[in-house]
């Protein structure tokens, strides 16, 4: 049965797969009440494996070669061994302890000796995962958000879009003895996708961008009690980050944007420009008078 506002009406599995309609259930995990009823149901009315598209073609769940995609990162789950996870998801075929899959990024084969699975924070060992399965690997830095791990096809998984951030600020070395520290603990949370870091061109200055304000304070935690390092911030007024890109670098119009612009311009971490409006004025007369240069508000885009 779903509860929808003020009355209860059957449950319909198609239009639930059709985002159409929730299912509410009742239960009490502290007093363990409904939740064995709540997983069994869940495992009885998901979605199977879909198919998912690729740059190059769409790739069906019951393919027998491997594909899968990393979607998120997560360092220090285990505080004892500072360890960083990169979580995979499965879409084709099997995932397989001790085979080596290629990493299309890096272009090298990679084989992982203790995939792990997760429930809650109990995460255990597997020697094999189907399509849908999440599998947890133990990364040293091969990874990023968007890799695709294959059996030796070339296939390109699109990663979730960075989106442009609504708060900005400079961030500063508290403590100049851990610079090392600081730096490190920057980088791997910016892998995360906690945050977006940028670097401004005209002085090489750090600037945070996120979605939440409160983001800054987990970050400033984070940095200090995972890493050992201490961190301050500045405001830094910016209405808009705007990825930049055009199909000639060498026009007249686009050198003119870049050299007018140039206090505003910074690179992400992976190295594309960024143009950083201190105001939506700013951002429309940019737009009106450099129209080949196309300014995106994703980090992903055609």
């Amino acid at each position: 049965m779903i509860w929808f506002g003020a009355y209860i009406r059957d449950f319909d599995k198609e239009l639930y797969l059709k985002g159409e309609q929730q299912p509410v259930f009742f239960g009490s995990a502290l007093n363990n009440f409904g939740v064995r009823e709540l997983l069994d149901c869940f495992i009885e009315i998901a979605p199977s494996p879909k198919a998912k598209m690729a740059e190059e073609r769409l790739v069906k769940a019951d393919e027998k070669n491997l594909t899968g995609f990393v979607f998120k990162i997560h360092a220090n789950m285990d505080p004892k061994h500072r360890d960083r996870l990169a979580f995979v998801k499965v879409v084709s075929g099997t995932f397989e302890r001790n085979k080596p899959y290629l990493h299309v990024r890096l272009d090298k084969n990679l084989k992982f000796s203790s995939p792990n699975a997760f429930f809650a924070e109990k995460k255990e060992i597997v020697d094999i995962s189907y399509p849908g399965d999440i599998v947890g690997l133990h990364d040293t830095g091969n990874f990023k958000i968007g890799d695709t791990l294959t059996e030796g096809e070339v296939l390109h998984y699109k990663g979730i879009p960075s989106f442009s951030p609504e708060h900005f600020r400079y961030i500063n070395n508290a403590n100049p003895m851990k610079s090392k520290q600081l730096y490190k603990g920057i980088d791997q949370l910016m892998d995360e996708g906690v945050a977006q870091l940028f670097t401004l061109e005209m002085n090489g200055r750090k600037v945070i961008g996120t979605v939440g304000a409160l983001q800054f304070e987990v970050i400033q935690y984070r940095l200090e009690h995972e890493y050992g390092a201490k961190c301050s911030y500045e405001n830094f007024p910016v209405y808009k980050a705007c990825w930049v890109g055009t199909d000639n670098t060498k026009s007249e119009e686009y050198k003119e944007f870049i050299r007018v612009k140039q206090k505003f311009l910074a690179k992400d971490k992976r190295g594309q420009l960024v143009f950083l409006a201190d105001s939506q004025f700013s951002l429309q007369m940019a737009q009106q008078k450099y129209p080949s240069v196309k300014l995106y508000f994703t980090s992903e885009f055609e």
